[in-house]
């Protein structure tokens, strides 16, 4: 290869089209797979395969996706939804999901992986999608499908850190990395560097572009490091994306633990990001429910309903308020003047199910009458609801983390793994640790995958209806007047009981009043009509576990 200036090398090898294996020789003997490989046959390690990027027909031409305000989304994991475990067994379920009354379902991420298992974090080949659940026109298949069927398709990406192996770059692009700043998986990235920048902003264009997707989830943006007075990679992403899809509704959703709102719209459309996971609510609702202390819950427990509340009207709990959790830090920005629907609120998630020792569901730590005003709360506020793969029917499968790893690094996951619960009260007997199921256990990812003959049994089927039930209400009575809502205010009605209220156009308003708790408390019956009701009154009342949603004056 010829040094072609800025740090790139090129050869013109002729004669080879879709299906040539390639690698790069970096080294005598030292053969590597391209870093912007689109596929990978054989593994993150073998060589990279041509594909012809325009050879899938696509079937979607009139499509120009979906508002945000009309989300819904579907988190899932391609290797654990379907008994496939591949893009094909996605498509096999889509009938299931346009029943439950989704609109938006989010792959976690697919990029290509070492070995046969991984919940998709540990990516090292950013453009090529893992060859375990199938070949790139696949993928494309199931995302014109989608279109077909009038859902978006979001993609979960990787850009804070590469996986722990079979990454090659540090060998041949050291300036990637900044060897004396760190995130929780290794060196940090160097987003100074204007070719890394390129690379990845390339490849949120990628997926969009060749892949027809929808929006990407950005995730742990908190951990991208960048050196002081930069030019902000977050920034030029967003304005590389919007300038590239002027007629189409793409949405760019952050998960970000510093609770920043300045990237978040106030107007629509948004110029920006759309939206971002709001932990604030899940760990509110999680604390309250299950009276759980530990790790970040410590931030939550004492004051949950209060925390709670605030989430659904504001956004954020902590909005620069302290963080026993962090020390002390100061966590988060104001966000009660951000437009409500640019939250992703979730009860249930792949981190806030998968970090567990055991995987449990919420399903499995609460009472279903106190879950049934929680998820009520949940799809019947503004902010965007996220449904977790199985959650609708109340899944009895857990979802365990788990990887292949060999060695020495199959080793360290392991023991790192049982280590990371030492703070927890229920593991501080080194007795219990063992019981931990091992990630690298192939029985550890097959527990993981959905039964789906389950969702047919009369329990899991009467969830399945509550909850697609709450779905229609929201597309029904809540949908229609997004784009309309303001700010919302809220107040504590009892001990655990609160009403929550957002401002429409025109001067109506929504109103939610809910008591999770075991002691009834007393209100004044807002005017209006009632647009849902759970085990509440007509009158004040709100006896426990109730909740009570109102259109009016």
């Amino acid at each position: 290869m010829a040094p072609a200036g800025g740090g790139f090398f090129e050869v013109r090898a002729e004669g080879l089209g879709a299906g040539a294996l390639y690698r790069y020789e970096i080294a005598p003997g030292e053969r590597v797979p391209d870093p912007a490989s689109r596929f990978q046959p054989h593994d993150v390690s073998g060589p990279s395969e041509v594909v012809d990027p325009c050879a899938y027909e696509w079937h979607d031409d009139d499509w120009r996706g979906r508002p945000w305000s009309e989300a819904v989304v579907y988190e899932l994991h391609v290797g654990c939804f379907g008994a496939s475990g591949d893009y094909a067994g996605v498509e096999r379920h889509l009938d299931h999901l346009e029943r439950l009354g989704v609109s938006a379902i989010e792959l976690m991420p697919v990029a290509d992986f070492e070995g046969m298992r991984n919940w998709g974090y540990d990516g090292v080949l950013p453009y090529a999608p893992d060859s375990v659940y199938g070949r790139p026109e696949a993928l494309k298949k199931l995302v014109d499908t989608c279109h077909e069927r009038g859902f978006m398709v979001l993609l979960d990406v990787v850009y804070n850190h590469f996986g722990p192996s079979g990454n090659y770059l540090a060998r041949y692009a050291p300036d990637f990395f900044h060897p004396e700043r760190h995130t929780p998986w290794g060196a940090a990235l160097a987003f100074d560097n204007p070719v890394l920048r390129r690379f990845f902003i390339d490849n949120a264009l990628y997926w969009l572009e060749e892949y027809h997707l929808d929006g990407l989830r950005l995730d742990a943006v908190h951990a991208i490091e960048e050196a002081p007075g930069g030019s902000g990679f977050l920034d030029e992403l967003a304005v590389r994306v919007r300038e590239a899809t002027p007629d189409r509704e793409v949405h760019l959703i952050l998960e970000n633990d510093r609770n920043e709102t300045h990237w978040l719209p106030r107007t629509l459309p948004p110029d920006r990001y759309s939206a971002q996971w709001n932990d604030d609510f899940h760990h509110a609702a999680h604390a309250f429910v299950t009276s759980e202390s530990d790790g970040y819950y410590a931030d939550y427990a004492d004051t949950a309903i209060r925390h709670l509340a605030r989430a659904l009207a504001e956004g954020f709990a902590y909005q620069g308020g302290r963080s026993v959790f962090r020390d002390g830090r100061v966590r988060g920005e104001p966000s009660a003047a951000v437009w409500p629907a640019a939250f992703v609120n979730f009860l249930q998630n792949h981190d806030q199910v998968g970090n567990r020792a055991f995987g449990e569901r919420i399903t499995h730590l609460a009472p279903a009458g106190r879950l049934r005003v929680l998820y009520a709360l949940l799809f019947l506020c503004p902010a965007v609801p996220l449904v977790f793969m199985g959650e609708e029917w109340a899944a009895s499968t857990p979802f365990l983390y788990f990887c292949d790893y060999h060695g020495e690094l199959g080793d360290a996951v392991r023991t790192g793994r049982r280590r990371e619960f030492n703070r927890f009260a229920a593991f501080n007997e080194e007795t219990v640790r063992p019981d931990i199921p091992d990630p690298l256990a192939r029985d550890t990812f097959c527990r993981s995958r959905l039964d789906w003959g389950e969702a047919g049994e009369p329990v899991h089927a009467g969830w399945l209806d509550f909850v697609s039930g709450l779905i229609a209400c929201r597309r029904r009575e809540l949908v229609p007047r997004l784009g309309d809502i303001g700010s919302g205010t809220w107040r504590v009605l009892g001990e655990a009981a609160f009403a929550v209220e957002w401002p429409l156009a025109g001067g109506t308003r929504w109103c939610i009043e809910a008591n999770p708790g075991d002691v009834p408390a007393r209100t004044q019956a807002p005017r209006g009509r009632r647009v849902y009701m759970h085990a509440a009154e007509g009158d004040g009342t709100l006896p426990p576990d109730s909740i009570r949603v109102t259109l009016g004056a």
